[in-house]
């Protein structure tokens, strides 16, 4: 059994939403499922610890697109890991991201591909979308082949669509069978 880290920053629950369908399609295929946060901004939040890094076998990670750029939360988090760096205690593990942003070109590709970086560094196994998951070519809201993504609206009143429901379990089937392969 793979233990998962699901790792995010949510402002308005978008990215939060996508976090839980994520965990739920993790806890289904008998995941060991760790659901973290970069704050506390809710009573239920579990801040993360680089020990919850150190120990889980992959990791899915995300947050709302900041002009094509990752939360300041989690570029704060990232920026304490240097000594977990220096072990190399991260390579070969596998990893997605995913992101929300309030319109269709919002910055969600290029937030998806900043929240690819610090990974990429720590040697992680960086996984996308592949074309065999069918809503990836049909959908007219979220989803990219670098990542799962929502697009939340200038509101941010939009739910997730079906579609992006669709993406977000697949890229938490494809975490987990990877990271029960590398295990």
């Amino acid at each position: 059994m793979a233990t998962i880290l699901v790792l995010y920053h949510s402002s308005h629950g978008s990215v939060e939403a996508m976090a839980n369908e994520i965990a739920e399609t993790l806890n289904a295929q008998g995941a060991t499922v760790r659901l973290r946060t970069f704050v506390q901004r809710q009573p239920h939040d579990i801040v993360v610890t680089k020990q919850d890094l150190i120990e889980c076998d992959g990791l899915a990670f995300g947050t709302p697109t900041r002009f094509g750029m990752m939360a300041a939360q989690a570029k704060t988090f990232w920026e304490t890991t240097s000594d977990v760096w220096l072990k190399g205690q991260l390579i070969d593990k596998p990893a997605c991201v995913f992101s929300s942003s309030s319109s269709m070109h919002g910055g969600n590709e290029a937030t998806l591909l900043n929240l690819s970086l610090p990974l990429l560094h720590h040697g992680m196994v960086l996984m996308g979308v592949p074309y065999d998951v069918p809503e990836l070519l049909s959908t007219e809201s979220g989803g990219t082949p670098y990542g799962a993504t929502h697009v939340a609206g200038l509101d941010n009143s939009a739910q997730l669509t079906e579609t992006e429901v669709r993406i977000c379990r697949a890229v938490a089937t494809r975490l987990y069978t990877v990271a029960k392969k590398l295990l």
